[in-house]
């Protein structure tokens, strides 16, 4: 098999994450600290990939450029897609052919996280050629979710795919599709063969479908890991304490009368003051932190200050600052340069999700 190429779908408007991504492509909130594009670049370049194209927005586009670059620090050379409008993943490889050309590849939703990455999936579809090759994981609630039907005729009773069905009223099966699909050049003729759907997008369901229906060989490969769409505040959360689990201490910053407990990753530059953190967590480079207490599972950006105040259980990006809360921030995400503070009153707890650019004054 010739060389595969990587396509990561990096457009879309980030509707269920507003007003974050407002101001901001949700392809590059940060969980612990570093964008989700990039998780899935790495994964590309860990699996040996080299060529790889970002499908992007024309709104969010020179920010996802900006932020990712050439591609050269992630080892990969990076070309840009502009789709349009948001037609759908078939319509987004059809936009993105004249890079793909006749090569296989493997598509990657930009906003997913797969535990593990994506080289074993590699490695399947080389030793197999099948004509597709499908992620799948079980899920409790496959109606929300592309599922998908199999033979069962294969090892372990799990023979190819027979049907594909988006988001079914009544699901055959609990198999639901993960962000991650590997092709060969046949889905270009796929996705033209087959028409829009009754939300306007050409659906890549129904072209791995016309694969099946015309005679190609569709496999699927179970996830055993977690996988994650990040395009919910709770799903982001979620992320952002798995990926925590998976991180080594290291401690670059400096602490001054403070303490830190568990797996802790304190950036170059970090200052703390009087403060305790329990890991696992990661405070970015730049960030100030004076008699306060970081709690588990939280991912505090570079350049935010944390002063006489709680967090736990949240995200904060870049310059955010949390100031003189007597109750205690959790299960949150703040974007860039939020400000939140205390006025004359208190609740006890705060739940937010805050845009970017925010100044919020705590009654």
């Amino acid at each position: 098999m010739e060389s595969l190429k990587g396509l990561i779908l990096s457009g879309g408007k980030g509707t269920r994450l507003r007003p974050i991504t407002h101001t901001s492509a949700k392809q590059l909130i940060p969980v612990a600290n570093k964008p989700v594009l990039f998780y899935g670049i790495e994964a590309m370049a860990a699996a040996g990939i080299e060529e790889v194209g970002i499908i992007i927005a024309p709104e969010t586009g020179a920010e996802i450029e900006a932020a990712a670059g050439d591609g050269s620090r992630f080892g990969v050379r990076i070309t840009y897609i502009v789709q349009d409008e948001p037609l759908g993943l078939a319509h987004a490889v059809l936009t993105a052919e004249p890079f793909l050309g006749g090569s296989p590849f493997v598509m990657y939703l930009g906003d997913n996280l797969l535990q593990g990455g994506i080289s074993e999936l590699v490695e399947a579809f080389r030793e197999h050629e099948p004509d597709a090759l499908i992620l799948l994981t079980r899920v409790p609630d496959p109606e929300h979710y592309g599922v998908a039907e199999l033979a069962q005729d294969g090892p372990g009773g799990i023979g190819r795919v027979t049907r594909l069905v988006e988001k079914p009223a009544e699901p055959a099966t609990d198999l639901a599709l993960v962000g991650v699909y590997m092709f060969t050049a046949a889905l270009h003729d796929a996705a033209r063969a087959i028409e829009p759907s009754a939300r306007g997008e050409l659906e890549i369901t129904d072209a791995i479908q016309h694969l099946v229906d015309s005679g190609g060989r569709v496999e699927p490969h179970l996830v055993e890991g977690w996988w994650k769409d990040t395009g919910r505040l709770e799903d982001m959360l979620e992320a952002n304490r798995l990926i925590l689990d998976t991180m080594s201490e290291r401690i670059e910053g400096d602490l001054v009368d403070s303490q830190v407990e568990g797996r802790v990753v304190i950036e170059r530059g970090a200052r703390l003051e009087r403060t305790t953190v329990r890991g696992p967590a990661i405070i970015g480079a730049g960030a100030r932190l004076r008699d306060a207490y970081v709690g588990p599972y939280t991912a505090i950006g570079e350049r935010c200050v944390v002063s006489g105040s709680d967090v736990e259980h949240s995200i904060m990006l870049a310059g955010s600052s949390v100031s003189d809360l007597n109750g205690r921030v959790e299960s949150s995400l703040l974007g860039r340069n939020v400000t939140v503070r205390r006025d004359m009153r208190q609740p006890r707890a705060y739940r937010l999700l805050v845009g970017d650019n925010s100044d919020i004054s705590i009654l």
